[in-house]
């Protein structure tokens, strides 16, 4: 097993998740975050922070509607992708609980569960108070989080994978309801010159509450907090699955 690094544990992955995951989770997650968008009346040419923008595609898609994108994710790798997805977005490399940006975005935007790879209430409210400060007056906080039935079907089992000419892959997830900690398990296999190479790779996700959550929020400063379903409609206090946050700075 190799042991990696948290910049180069998703290096090793850009390449899989560029090629089978980015676009299918921006065309899954873009419809409420569209509507969301919408709702809180985001013009053409609003300036937006896309966090935790992995291989660009959600970017892509913003330029597209007319929006000024920036991209930050931790990645290199991820951002190489990201760089010929959006040719027209701007991407910095920076982690998320300590990037620094003065506040110049309308909107900061994180689509697709990245923040659950933040492992303690404590660094989450990090990224939230640096989020708080990029943005605007007035500017608006939407993401995406998992919530804890989001990984009730996460048991160990093979999810996913492929085989290539030069490398194959394999992936499984597993999920600790007590310690409310997911294993996302990805198996890599790769040619270099004659042989073949192993990689494993353990990411883990933490599975927080929308109390959680709100309080943390609230507690940065943001104010008129709301939380939607995947169908961009509000979601009950009971509501435990993908959620979508919504505040305003």
């Amino acid at each position: 097993m190799v042991a990696v690094n948290i910049n180069s544990k998703y290096d090793l992955w850009a390449r899989i998740y560029n090629q089978y995951w980015g676009a299918k989770y921006c065309e899954h997650n873009l419809p409420p975050f569209e509507k969301l968008l919408q709702k809180f009346h985001m013009y053409q040419g609003a300036n937006i922070l896309d966090l935790c923008c992995g291989t660009g595609h959600m970017a892509q898609h913003l330029i597209e509607q007319g929006y000024q994108v920036t991209g930050l994710d931790i990645s290199e790798a991820m951002l190489r992708y990201a760089r010929e997805n959006a040719p027209n977005a701007q991407f910095i490399c920076d982690d998320a609980r300590f990037f620094n940006l003065p506040p110049t975005f309308h909107a900061v935007i994180s689509t697709s569960g990245s923040l659950n790879d933040i492992l303690s209430i404590e660094d989450v409210k990090k990224v939230f108070v640096k989020v708080y400060d990029a943005l605007l007056d007035d500017g608006i906080f939407l993401f995406g989080l998992n919530l804890e039935d989001s990984y009730k079907s996460w048991n160990g089992a093979i999810t996913d994978g492929d085989v290539k000419d030069d490398y194959a892959w394999a992936c499984c997830d597993d999920y600790n309801p007590e310690e409310k900690i997911g294993q996302f398990k990805i198996t890599i296999f790769q040619q270099v010159e004659e042989s073949w190479q192993r990689l494993d790779i353990t990411n883990l996700v933490k599975a927080y509450s929308q109390a959680e959550i709100i309080s943390t929020l609230a507690s940065v400063g943001f104010t008129d907090i709301s939380v939607y379903d995947m169908q961009g409609n509000p979601a009950s206090a009971e509501y435990n699955d993908f959620a979508i946050f919504a505040s305003r700075k």
